[in-house]
């Protein structure tokens, strides 16, 4: 039981950890504005040609799409949470 709920904390520890830099690189990928801060209307603005903002030029709904990854990966930490939790109080005949 200690094994399961310490492996669980672990999970929930590193994966929370992990929210950020996952929110950031989505973020980056799916920019609409240079590093300037002007909105990227097409391919030919200035500083709208890198790949950050290949995505939100070619499709905006696959951007709007993307930017759910984040809140989906916190919601999925939260889940191995609840089911380590659940499981370890199970074996030990708490639940």
């Amino acid at each position: 039981m200690i094994a399961n709920l310490i492996g669980g904390f672990v999970a929930i520890l590193i994966g929370s950890s992990l929210v950020g830099p996952v929110a950031t690189e989505v973020n980056t990928n799916t920019a609409s504005t240079n590093a300037s801060g002007t909105t990227c209307t097409a391919y030919t603005d200035p500083g709208c040609s890198g790949s950050g903002n290949a995505l939100y030029l070619s499709s905006s709904w696959g951007a709007t799409v993307l930017k759910l990854v984040p809140g989906f990966f916190a919601l999925g930490i939260l889940g191995i949470g609840i089911a380590v939790t659940y499981s370890s109080l199970r074996q030990a005949g708490v639940v």
